[in-house]
């Protein structure tokens, strides 16, 4: 089986939850720092751009 159509959607839906987190977080009313909300945002950018890329480049 191959990976890449494996990894693809997985990192995608990774980064989708990793960019909700990173909302929820930043219209969460309690005290969050603000380097956690942007870690969580800049991963989930990054699993969301190399899943897309992968799903994108996999040829079927």
């Amino acid at each position: 089986m191959d990976q890449k159509r494996i990894f693809g959607p997985l990192l995608t839906i990774l980064g989708i939850i990793g960019l909700i987190y990173a909302a929820f977080l930043f219209l969460d009313d309690t005290n969050v720092d603000w380097k956690t909300q942007v870690v969580f945002f800049i991963l989930g950018l990054i699993f969301f751009s190399s899943g897309l890329g992968l799903i994108k480049n996999t040829n079927n």
